[in-house]
């Protein structure tokens, strides 16, 4: 719902809290923007994004980290700064408008998964 992502999909996210650990920034963010509760686990994903305007002139940056987790209960829906909230299954990835970071995290992600199996 915000700029730089405003219109695409992405995974829910924002800052970290001083004092607050980096999985406990995770859970809150998440509770934040979607209603759902979950345990975060391992990292499963890190990047850093700088987005840069016509002149380019530094916009954003930001340093993302994303961290496999466990569903503990909620029902998703949009609050915070999020527009919408979906479960999207695997086959419907190449259907949402996806933030370019999130579609090469999640490509990643699944082939290492699928390469596992």
């Amino acid at each position: 719902g915000r700029e730089p992502g405003r219109g695409l999909w992405a995974i829910p996210g924002g800052r970290v809290a001083a004092g607050e650990t980096l999985r406990a920034a995770a859970e809150r963010e998440i509770l934040e923007e979607t209603g759902i509760r979950i345990e975060a686990g391992e990292l499963a994903w890190h990047f850093e994004y700088l987005q840069r305007d016509e002149h380019q002139a530094l916009q954003y940056h930001y340093v993302v980290l994303d961290f496999f987790a466990r569903y503990l209960g909620g029902e998703a829906k949009a609050a915070d700064d999020a527009d919408a909230v979906a479960w999207v299954e695997l086959s419907r990835l190449d259907e949402m408008a996806l933030h370019p970071a999130t579609a090469e995290a999640l490509q990643a992600l699944f082939a290492e998964r699928i390469s596992r199996s």
